[in-house]
């Protein structure tokens, strides 16, 4: 039983929608975050990055402490203001052909701790301190958990209704997605929404596992201090954005290596043939068509590499996916690769913006070889989770990639 509620969300005027919402803090170029501040005195960005018109730099607990003041100025100067009533959000993003949409709500931190939210990926307890003593100072979330839903008929009539209506806010980027914004504030389609999450057994993190463990972490200490706790306080519940698993998008992404860890090329493809079935493919562009089949390219041509079968066993969940038996079978054993998320030798991108990705990196010499992978399937991902493994890292490239400032929810008054 996943409980999800709704919240007066503290947004952004209809007329400052577009001017006051970013992307991810971390998803700016240096250069591209000082245009958004030095142009934009609506972005959101402002609050993240506190001190930056007094060209000032502060860390730690100083600049929450300064995240809370410049959040404050803009509710002040009604950039930001608090709805009402408790309701649910619906968004959509368009991008070509890309058409994603969500309804934005609360968990409860409960539904973490017992596994009904279930998760796929290990968190670093420094980080989850971290980012809990964040939230603990500034008192917002800015920024929602990605959770995906078994898909519902229900929920995808609702959305049709509220799709056919005008929008709260529409608006475009620089990057050319479309935003659209419905308030789901009518009292059955709420009551609908709260009871149809309610009859799911299961819901599923699909990104932001350190902004899930960091709200656990901030609802621990302040029960630990609140000896008139209830767990309706609301501290106990963090902002997701939920969408249903027949809308999410998994994207691999690509390994490339800066050396063969000393073995000829002849010598490594010798390796390689104990546990594939190699196949070069020439200069002819090759990506791999389902999963336990991977692509490489080294020395300027590409190859297919088939697994065989009998040589790998598969007995879990985490043990089928290909990130799993790529960093099992070649970058472990044949290439040294021990850890993917310290080793300096390996570099994992996205493969969602660049076809030609492997064939640029490698043939610039930044890289000596490189390796495509079939995209992991949601129904891996929900195994993995339902096993409660984890995923190696750098498994999974998620979207859609989400808003920060389309919606605040509050978890402390200041």
């Amino acid at each position: 039983m996943a409980i999800i509620k709704p919240f007066k969300a503290i947004r952004p005027t209809r007329d400052k929608a577009a001017l006051a919402t970013s992307r991810s803090y971390e998803a700016y170029k240096e250069d591209e975050l000082n245009a958004a501040l030095d142009f934009n005195p609506y972005s959101f960005l402002h609050v993240i990055k506190p001190g930056y018109t007094e060209n000032t730099e502060v860390s730690g607990d100083e600049r929450f402490r300064l995240v809370r003041e410049k959040y404050h100025e803009f509710k002040n100067e009604n950039i930001y203001q608090k709805d009402t009533k408790p309701s649910y959000y619906l968004h959509q993003k368009t991008f070509g052909d890309d058409l994603f949409w969500g309804i934005i709500a609360i968990c409860n931190v409960e539904d973490y701790q017992n596994n009904i939210i279930k998760k796929h990926e290990a968190t670093i307890q420094d980080r989850e301190e971290l980012f809990g003593n964040y939230l603990n100072v500034t008192g917002f979330n800015a920024e929602p958990v990605l959770l995906t839903y078994p898909e519902s008929a229900l929920i995808n009539r609702i959305f049709i209704k509220y799709s056919n209506k005008r929008s709260e806010y529409e608006f475009t980027t620089h990057t050319k997605r479309l935003h659209k914004f419905w308030i789901i504030d009518d009292d059955l389609d709420i009551f609908s929404i709260e009871k149809e999450f309610a009859q799911m057994e299961s819901i599923y993190i699909a990104d932001g596992h350190h902004r899930s463990a960091s709200s656990n972490y901030l609802a621990n200490k302040l029960k630990s201090e609140n000896p008139k706790h209830t767990g309706n306080e609301d501290y106990n519940f963090f902002m997701s954005y939920l969408i249903s698993d027949a809308n999410l998008q998994i994207t691999a992404f690509d390994r490339l290596i800066k050396d063969l860890n000393g073995l000829s090329k002849e010598q490594f493809l010798e390796e390689l043939n104990i546990l594939y079935r190699i196949e070069n493919k020439g200069t002819e562009r090759y990506k791999p068509t389902k999963k336990h089949h991977f692509s490489m390219y080294l020395d300027g041509e590409y190859y297919s590499l088939y697994l065989r079968n009998m040589d790998y066993k598969i007995n879990n969940a985490k043990s089928d996916l290909d990130p799993h038996i790529i960093y099992k079978t070649i970058l472990k054993p044949i290439l040294g690769i021990e850890n993917l998320s310290t080793n300096t030798r390996i570099k994992c991108m996205p493969a969602k913006f660049d076809d030609q990705q492997l064939k640029n990196q490698v043939d610039s010499g930044k890289y000596n070889v490189g390796f495509g992978l079939f995209p992991v399937s949601t129904a891996q991902l929900k195994a993995v989770a339902d096993e409660n493994l984890k995923m190696p890292p750098k498994s999974t490239y998620i979207e859609p990639k989400l808003r920060s400032g389309l919606t605040i929810f509050e978890m402390k008054e200041h």
